[in-house]
This record gives C-alpha cells, sequence and structure tokens, in this order.
C-alpha cells in the first residue's frame, strides 16, 4: 500500500515564498550593517575647580570734621550804673503825640529847573555854502569810487536819481542823513551809506562864523 503525502505538507509550493522572505530579511540584514555607527569612547577629565578667597579689604572711612562756629563776640559795651536820684540831662525833646495847636511845617519839595537845550539855527542860504573837500569834482569822483549798485536794482532795472538831504555842522561833520526822495530797490539805503563814510565838509559860513546848513545831494544811479 503506497503512503500519499498530504497536500498541506507539500513544501514545493511554497518554496517562492520563502525565497523572497530570505531575500527580505538578507537585504535587511546587509542595510543595518551598514548604517551601524560606532563612536569613540573618549574619556574626558575634569579638573578640579578650585574656589578661590578672595579678602575683602577694609577701606577706613574719614569724615571731615567740621571745626565748631566760632564763639560770638563778647560786647564791650560798658554799662553805666546810676543812682536813681542822679539827674540825667535830655539832650532831645521830642513831642511824639501833635495837638491842634502844633503847628506843622509844609513840606516844601525842591524842583530843579532843567535847562531848555536850544538847538543852533539851521540855514538853508548862507554867504558861504559848504562845500566838499576839494570842490564838486572831489565830490563827484568820492560818489563813482563809493557807490555799489544794489544787486535788486540790477536785476529789477530800476534806475534813476535819489535825493539825499542833510546838515553840515559847524565842525564839517554831517548830522540827520535821510532821503528826500528815493528810487527804491536798495538805492535809497545806498545813498544814506554813501553819504555817511564821506569826510568832513568845509563848513558854512554867515558873517564870517561857521554854522549849520542844510545840504541836498542829488546821487544819479545809471546801469551801465
Amino acid at each position: 500500500m503506497d503512503r500519499k503525502k498530504n497536500p498541506k505538507a507539500d513544501l514545493e509550493s511554497k518554496r517562492g515564498i520563502f525565497t523572497q522572505i530570505g531575500l527580505v530579511l538578507s537585504l535587511t540584514i546587509i542595510l543595518v550593517a551598514f548604517e551601524w555607527k560606532t563612536y569613540d569612547q573618549v574619556l574626558m577629565e575634569l579638573g578640579e575647580s578650585e574656589v578661590m578667597h578672595i579678602e575683602e579689604e577694609e577701606i577706613p572711612i574719614t569724615r571731615q570734621e567740621t571745626p565748631p562756629p566760632p564763639a560770638p563776640p563778647t560786647p564791650t559795651t560798658i554799662l553805666n550804673i546810676v543812682d536813681d536820684d542822679v539827674e540825667i540831662e535830655q539832650e532831645l525833646d521830642i513831642d511824639a503825640e501833635a495837638t491842634e495847636t502844633t503847628e506843622i511845617v509844609e513840606y516844601v519839595p525842591i524842583v530843579v529847573e532843567e535847562e531848555a537845550v536850544v538847538e543852533a539855527e539851521i540855514f538853508l542860504v548862507v554867504e558861504d555854502p559848504a562845500t566838499f573837500p576839494g570842490g564838486e569834482p572831489a565830490r563827484m569822483r568820492f560818489l563813482q569810487e563809493n557807490i555799489r549798485y544794489p544787486q535788486i536794482a540790477r536785476e529789477m532795472g530800476i534806475q534813476g536819481t535819489a535825493y539825499v538831504t542833510f546838515v553840515v555842522e559847524p565842525n564839517g561833520s554831517l548830522t540827520n542823513i535821510r532821503v528826500l526822495r528815493g528810487i527804491g530797490g536798495g538805492c535809497d539805503e545806498e545813498a544814506i551809506r554813501v553819504v555817511s563814510i564821506m569826510p568832513r565838509w568845509v563848513p558854512g559860513k554867515q558873517r564870517g562864523q561857521a554854522v549849520r546848513v542844510q545840504f541836498n545831494m542829488p546821487i544819479r544811479f545809471v546801469l551801465q
């Protein structure tokens, strides 16, 4: 009687599965072997930490003792003690209470009268008129050399004649400088500036004596 194998015990049909399982396990072992890492163990010795004890230095506290204030001076007044029966001469007789019959002297303030300052007369026409030192040619030359044409007037094309008036004092100085008729653009201010830097004039004279003379001067501004 032939023995028959149980089909479940036949492993030939499961060879492929076992083969695949073996390949998977082999690949897994190989991958694990490649990825396995080892680390060298390094022994690190830590030095013993020493605790340093720093002694604190005691700093003495210095106090500035202020000297006591000086004692108040001893009064040197000498009291003269007299007996009760000694009569004392009275030097002043003061009446502290005024009555209806007391005469009151009215206080009159002292008024100081101020002297009125009288200015010397200003002449418009005199026998010997005031002149610029060197005459009229010197005055024209002085104006040409010292006048600075204002930039604003130059840009705006302003030109014309500005009339300036001033007083020639007996000592030849010029005072009360002002513009009678101006043209603007800074020309009026320039005319006053030039007149103010003029040297002393030869004063005008009336009956041989130097007097104050009013003088009117035209100053022409022309663009070149």
